[in-house]
């Protein structure tokens, strides 16, 4: 619901809406179906990773074209930062980031955010920062139950018209 929410009136609520969890539980997926959601509403959507927005933030510092990239990263209307994680420790970067993210908020301009720990755990991030990541929504995606996985593949053979004997599901 939330993601939807943000997908559909960003910088409207939950800004950041921060996402975290374990590795292959769906974070990156989901930052893509926002980004898609906003597209389909002609907002201006960034993807990138925490990696990505560190070698462009090198290359620009490299090339004297750090304008352009503050202009790319504090004028879109969404902003999808994936693994934030990894920016903790290198301290330029994340001296863009925060200003990037007050540039943002500012403009009431959406920030989704992911990472593999909540902020309070995320190591090495300045404690600025870590205060911003929290000022939204904070959401811990867990692995499903096996209920709910059951009823994923039910729904999942249902759509795709996949005749599964009952058995095959215990």
């Amino acid at each position: 619901d939330a993601a939807l929410l943000v997908a559909q009136n960003p910088g409207s609520s939950y800004n950041p809406l921060y996402i975290y969890g374990g590795a292959g539980l769906g974070k990156t997926h989901l930052l893509h179906a926002i980004g898609h959601v906003a597209e389909a509403r002609d907002l201006r959507v960034l993807y990138a990773s925490a990696e990505r927005f560190t070698n462009e933030f090198v290359h620009a510092l490299h090339q004297g074209t750090i304008q352009e990239f503050h202009r790319k990263y504090r004028t879109v209307d969404i902003l999808l930062m994936d693994d934030i994680q990894f920016i903790g420790g290198k301290e330029q970067t994340e001296e863009t980031f925060f200003h990037t993210f007050n540039d943002l908020h500012n403009a009431n301009h959406q920030m989704v955010i992911t990472s593999d720990c909540s902020p309070k755990l995320t190591p090495k991030l300045q404690n600025r920062l870590r205060s911003r990541l929290e000022w939204g929504l904070t959401v811990d995606i867990q692995s499903p139950g096996w209920e709910t996985r059951l009823a994923i593949l039910q729904a999942k053979a249902a759509r795709l018209k996949i005749d599964i004997a009952p058995a095959v599901f215990q």
